[in-house]
């Protein structure tokens, strides 16, 4: 019984940032490398600009290619390296169908998760918030709590008696402060 060349899938993720011919062109010479590496290209669908799940490089989206091909395995060391050398691959990723594997959508599938700039989940902010800004009130909120209540003329009065002047206040002699850290250490 003759062994049937195994069939690949090739998710292909190009930069946006790149230039659309620069894709082209790159998505062309994948297309060459496994047609001179002893491969044939099975299918090739283009699923479009779509957004990432979590920012890669700094992008945000990235242009989805399915590629299914078959060929010999020393194709996939050639094609990894290209790929992986490429400025303009994001990512790539080459997994071996295995007999009974569905075959692949006729089309992309749908959009389904949030693109990765746009932010945590509005509970997550909420939270993040309240923990790292307190609340600030009003004059006119009434909050409950076990406080006692200081008029301000005390309040004042007490600050300015705890508070030396600033030509009062002593000197800190670094002589002194050098013995006191030797005597401690």
């Amino acid at each position: 019984m003759a062994q049937r060349t195994p069939i690949y899938d090739l998710m292909l993720l190009l930069s946006t940032a790149a230039p659309e011919e620069r894709r082209a062109a790159r998505l062309n010479e994948v297309e060459s490398a496994i047609a001179s590496g002893g491969g044939s290209i099975e299918r090739n669908d283009d699923w479009g600009t779509r957004g990432l799940s979590y920012q890669i490089a700094h992008q945000t989206d990235a242009d989805y290619h399915l590629l299914q091909f078959s060929g010999p395995p020393s194709l996939l060391e050639s094609l990894s390296h290209t790929l992986r050398i490429a400025d303009d691959v994001v990512r790539f990723r080459i997994i071996k169908v295995t007999p009974g594997t569905p075959p692949a959508p006729s089309t992309p599938p749908p959009i389904v998760a949030a693109v990765a700039s746009s932010g945590p989940p509005p509970g997550a902010a909420q939270a993040a918030v309240a923990v790292a800004e307190p609340e600030v009130l009003d004059d006119t909120e009434i909050v409950e709590a076990d406080v006692e209540v200081v008029p301000d003329e005390e309040i004042e009065a007490s600050s300015s008696d705890e508070q030396p002047a600033a030509d009062e206040q002593p000197a800190t002699d670094e002589k002194s402060s050098a013995e006191d850290k030797s005597s401690e250490g």
